[in-house]
């Protein structure tokens, strides 16, 4: 993708997340991004994040991801209702209050993983997001976030 991610405008003490901190250097590096009204990212996973079952991931990288799209969309969001920017000031970071995962079916470790996320509600402190993992065309986990917005 040609634009920036949601999370390359964090500042510097914000961007050390496991899961979507640019200045980590052994994370995951999530990116998201708007794709018309959903946000979306892409993550490969590497083989020893197998999960029990041979062949499929383990679980909780799958609810990490979740956790960090979902987060970084609610800041998205929160920015977008209000007519600003992402780099614009005060900065806006959410943290997750309450995230559900709910497995339909194993997801394989040899696919790249689409991330949807779909803004359910934008409140003053929370944003409510529905997520979806697809793997190989086939919907196979789906959650939702309740992100609190923290305080300036």
């Amino acid at each position: 993708m040609s634009q920036r991610a949601f999370q390359d405008y964090y500042p510097a003490e914000f961007a050390h997340c496991f899961g979507c901190g640019r200045l980590n250097e052994q994370g995951h590096q999530l990116k998201s991004y708007w794709d018309g009204e959903e946000t979306v990212a892409r993550f490969t996973p590497a083989a020893y994040y197998t999960g029990g079952v041979p062949h499929n991931t383990y679980g909780g990288l799958i609810a990490s991801l979740l956790d960090c799209h979902g987060a970084a969309s609610a800041a998205a969001a929160a920015c977008r209702t209000e007519g600003r920017t992402l780099e614009s000031l005060p900065f806006t970071r959410f943290v997750t209050g309450t995230l559900n995962v709910v497995f339909h079916q194993p997801t394989p470790i040899d696919a790249e993983f689409e991330i949807r996320g779909t803004i359910d509600e934008v409140g003053e402190r929370k944003v409510v997001v529905s997520l979806a993992l697809f793997a190989q065309g086939k919907k196979c986990v789906t959650g939702t976030m309740v992100a609190v917005k923290l305080r300036q």
